[in-house]
């Protein structure tokens, strides 16, 4: 099946989706909106070690892709909640694979980086 675009073209807008997506926090953000809506707060306190900033800048670069929205509503404080969309939906069963390949297969890995450490 041809496509209209070519990820292994340099000047094809692919590129920047895929640069998106190998985005550690956006991968995080991404699986952690799998199941429900999380608030703000909520995903700054479940993905350990982002900052507001990149979690913010992160957020509002994945509502631009069309991955994620954003409902806000009228409470004091404002409440901001973050959902996938249907798009970002078809993301759900790849980013949990990625996202958790890591989880199941790091004891290889950094037995591969030892004994790769160990031949230089």
């Amino acid at each position: 099946m041809k496509h209209a675009y070519n990820v292994f073209e340099d000047r094809c807008p692919t590129r920047l989706v895929l640069d998106r997506l190998a985005d550690k926090w956006a991968l995080l953000i991404l699986d952690r909106l799998e199941g429900e809506p999380v608030r703000f707060n909520h995903l700054r306190r479940d993905i350990k070690g982002i900052s507001q900033k990149v979690l913010s800048q992160t957020l509002k670069k994945l509502e631009r892709d069309g991955l994620i929205s954003r409902a806000i509503f009228p409470t004091v404080p404002v409440t901001v909640e973050y959902t996938l969309t249907s798009l970002g939906r078809t993301l759900t069963e790849t980013v949990s694979a990625l996202a958790h390949w890591a989880e199941h297969n790091m004891d290889a890995v950094l037995a591969a980086q030892q004994a790769y450490d160990a031949r230089a």
